[in-house]
């Protein structure tokens, strides 16, 4: 396996319902994620993009198909080496940002090293660090119900990079932010890709939130219509993304 490959997917199949009344939502998916991609899925409602991430992050399982994830086949290993590799190889980030209520934003960042038993000083660093790079130094002693919708979903990044994961899965991460706060975390994560800290694979249906990755992968169908790349005009990127998905019916 090439060693800067971290997922890589072959004949994606996913069906759901009884074998005379099954629906199949992904139809023979190829998807090769390198180290340092950042990619966008994106496609009409029903189109399957939610179930595909569902599966790359083991959340589900296909019906059909292999999916690799640092060179480990997740659709056939034990549980306990599943949760083994979803701790150690995978962030995440939702839409509704995760954080607990009753903590504080630097211990809810600090949380999935702190259960992993790692060094009190190393845990600080790295919570300090993230904080930085977000730009929520000033906010790390607050709780959630004090800070706002951007700063939280900030929060729930730093959370999801705290561990060094192999790759970052963010579902429709600016769903909830209003047009600032998503060009704020937009920003932010454009700028842990391009450092090499993250490799990311988002899911939107927006085509302003995609332009910030470099590949946008366009499903219909639950089948991989097409792949456009970004190339140094960010704009022009997303009056392709808008044409594309016009095209294909998105919404």
């Amino acid at each position: 396996m090439n060693e800067n490959k971290v997922v890589e997917v072959k004949n994606l199949i996913k069906s759901y319902g009884a074998r005379d009344y099954q629906t199949t939502v992904l139809k023979g998916i190829d998807l090769t994620i390198y180290k340092n991609d950042f990619i966008a899925i994106m496609g009409p409602s029903g189109s399957g993009k939610t179930t595909l991430l569902n599966i790359l992050s083991t959340i589900d399982k296909p019906t059909q198909g292999t999916v690799l994830l640092d060179g480990h086949d997740v659709t056939h290993i034990a549980n306990k080496e599943l949760a083994k590799l979803r701790k150690d190889k995978i962030g995440f980030v939702f839409q509704d940002y995760n954080l607990l209520d009753t903590m504080t934003l630097q211990d809810n960042i600090a949380l999935p090293l702190a259960l992993d038993g790692a060094p009190a000083k190393k845990i600080l660093e790295r919570t300090r660090a993230l904080a930085v790079d977000f730009g929520l130094e000033a906010q790390l002693r607050k709780y959630p119900c004090q800070l706002s919708g951007g700063q939280k979903q900030r929060g729930a990044v730093c959370r999801a990079l705290i561990t060094d994961p192999e790759i970052i899965f963010a579902d429709e991460p600016t769903g909830a932010l209003d047009s600032k706060a998503g060009r704020d975390l937009l920003h932010c994560l454009r700028k842990v890709n391009e450092s090499g800290q993250a490799t990311i694979l988002m899911v939107t249906h927006d085509p302003h939130c995609a332009s910030y990755a470099k590949d946008v992968y366009l499903l219909s169908d639950g089948v991989m219509r097409c792949r456009i790349s970004r190339g140094s005009d960010r704009k022009e990127f997303y009056n392709r993304i808008v044409d594309l998905q016009v095209s294909i019916g998105g919404d």
